[in-house]
């Protein structure tokens, strides 16, 4: 032992020397009393997770199937494993307790929508009516799931009190290709969980229900690719591992229960969106036993990251998919219209479009000029950044051709007017729509992936140049401009109601928001980059925000009678600040070369 005048940590004159335990290790060493209250508060949410399956959310309607010792192995599995690790691996054990975290708030909004209207709950494992429920009160079982996600996020935030370091974190591999697959993972969150026969269950995708289910379902889609990206920035590399494997045990937590219920149950059956969250995240949860850090450079050529072709090969042919998608959502019908008259043998059968469809081929066309650009080696450097804010484009058009389609969805089956005599309507998703949710699922795979390519290129080119500030003004006064842009009508048209930001949020809004946020993020992004990466970045904004002034006679033509609003000269206002912005920062380029 040393003597007490010795500083802690060193040894006294003669004694031996002694090796510094691991990083991770030596953060667990050194705040062991919140590690253990972690896995306290971990193990105590597992057992109030299991037993709120066990009892009933509501007195008037039980689970669709015997889940609960399903539900009680899924909650119960990953913190025995962390408890069994603590004594080994006690730095594994807390990243799995992160792990499972991370998905706790999204969770417990989710449940929430039990306490709001049950009924429209599309939960099976724990809530099926066998009859009309007009409303429904809450049990026991749904007390004990809130506070089963409660001590869940807790144990997180003690686990991570406890696991942090000053350390730096290192490099690891799958950095960016963990949170691309959590983002095809998000993708499924959203989609309906079940298909269903049974008239008691409305099974439909989360953008259709109700509020809390739709929040809950945004917290975990944002949550999967957040917790993945930041798992591996965990300075101990077990950390790191436990992180992803608790994600992967919580992901499968929420997906499991309604392919289960599509197994059991004839009346239910199993859909692409639970399948897709398991087999992405199963793919997240093998990563976890592959080596994370990547070995030190040993001589200078080493720090060029390998790989740049292949990257930015698959973000060229991810955004041409996206292209061709949207191209065929755009001619492809949306709703698909059939009307049985009395007394005739046949339905006839219609098609319907939406009046964005041009706007959308437009989107397309744009982003496949990207795209092929991003493939050709001389114009990459310059066709990557717009490649990564022209996928915003097919949102803000896709989520506009989707309104048609849902919104005559929505209407459900008319049994015409006028008595029995009269006609009966069905209106159903064409499929235009389902290319179009295709296309939009892509662009959110494409803008991740230029995201990938641009960190690659970032680090290849090192400090090559510095940020050019002369732009700031127009890049400020462009993004003030566009996000006002974006949250007004770009046309007006008598007896129509456009979507916005403000007021009469829809569908559209949805891609309204994502367009706004992509362009005020490239112009704080321009202000940080080199001269021609950042003049690459502000065009792509300009083009963005001119593709939302060209709303109006894409859009707007197709109405008809439409005239120009105060959204349409912000958007092209917006577009010339940004242009001029993005002309200031290649001159700046020229002067520096």
């Amino acid at each position: 032992m040393p003597p007490r005048s010795e500083p802690p940590g060193r040894s006294a004159p003669g004694s031996p020397a002694r090796q510094a335990p691991p990083a991770g290790e030596q953060a667990w060493a050194e705040a062991d009393r919140p590690q253990t209250v972690a896995l306290g508060l971990a193990a105590a949410g597992a057992v109030a997770l299991a037993a709120g399956a066990l009892a009933h959310v509501s007195p008037d309607a039980g689970p669709g199937f015997t889940s609960w010792p399903w539900l009680a192995v899924l909650a119960l599995a990953p913190v025995v494993a962390a408890i069994v690790a603590a004594g080994k691996r006690p730095a594994l054990a807390g990243g799995i307790v992160l792990g499972l975290a991370a998905l706790a708030p999204g969770r417990l909004v989710l449940d929430l929508q039990f306490a709001v209207n049950g009924p429209l709950a599309v939960r099976p494992e724990l809530y099926l009516a066998d009859r009309f429920v007009g409303g429904s009160a809450v049990g026991a079982g749904f007390w004990l799931l809130i506070a089963g996600h409660l001590l869940t996020a807790a144990a997180g935030v003690a686990a991570w009190r406890a696991s942090r370091t000053g350390e730096e974190p290192e490099r690891r591999r799958w950095r960016l290709l963990a949170p691309l697959l959590a983002v095809a993972a998000s993708v499924g969150v959203l989609t309906a969980p079940v298909s269903a026969t049974n008239g008691f269950l409305l099974a439909r995708a989360s953008f259709e229900g109700p509020w809390p289910a739709l929040a809950g379902y945004l917290l975990l889609a944002a949550a999967l690719p957040l917790a993945a990206a930041l798992a591996l920035a965990a300075p101990a590399e077990r950390t790191a591992r436990g992180a992803l494997l608790g994600l992967a045990a919580g992901a499968f937590g929420v997906a499991v229960p309604p392919v289960l219920a599509g197994l059991l149950r004839d009346d239910l059956g199993v859909t692409w969106g639970p399948v897709l969250v398991l087999l992405m995240t199963a793919v997240i949860g093998a990563l976890a036993f592959t080596r994370l850090t990547e070995r030190p450079a040993q001589d200078e050529a080493d720090l060029k990251i390998p790989g740049l072709f292949w990257w930015r090969l698959v973000t060229g042919l991810l955004g041409l998919a996206t292209a061709v998608a949207a191209v065929i959502g755009s001619f492809a019908p949306q709703v698909a219209v059939t009307a049985l008259n009395p007394g005739a043998t046949a339905p006839v059968s219609a098609a319907a479009e939406s009046p964005a469809r041009w706007f959308l081929l437009v989107a397309a066309v744009v982003l496949a000029v990207a795209a092929l650009g991003v493939l050709v080696p001389k114009t990459a450097p310059g066709a990557r950044p717009l490649l990564g804010l022209l996928w915003a484009g097919i949102v803000l058009a896709g989520t506009a051709v989707l309104n048609t389609a849902l919104t005559a969805t929505q209407a459900g089956n008319l049994g015409g007017f006028g008595g029995t005599a009269a006609p009966a309507f069905t209106y159903d998703l064409g499929a235009g729509a389902a290319w179009t949710f295709a296309a939009l699922v892509l662009a959110a795979l494409t803008a991740l992936a230029a995201a990938g390519t641009g960190v690659v290129e970032r680090e290849d080119a090192g400090n090559a140049a510095e940020p050019d500030k002369n732009v700031l003004t127009p890049v400020v006064a462009g993004a003030v401009l566009a996000v006002a842009g974006f949250g007004l009508p770009v046309f007006t048209v008598p007896g129509y109601v456009a979507a916005g930001l403000w007021s009469d949020f829809d569908t559209p809004s949805w891609g309204l928001l994502t367009a706004a946020v992509a362009v005020v993020g490239a112009a704080a992004l321009a202000l940080r980059s080199r001269p021609k990466p950042a003049a690459a970045l502000l065009t792509g904004a300009a083009v963005l925000t001119g593709l939302h002034a060209a709303e109006l006679p894409l859009v707007g033509g197709t109405l008809g009678g439409a005239s120009p609003s105060t959204g349409f000269w912000l958007a092209l206002a917006a577009a010339v600040a940004l242009l001029i912005a993005a002309a200031l920062a290649a001159a700046g380029g020229r002067r520096g070369a």
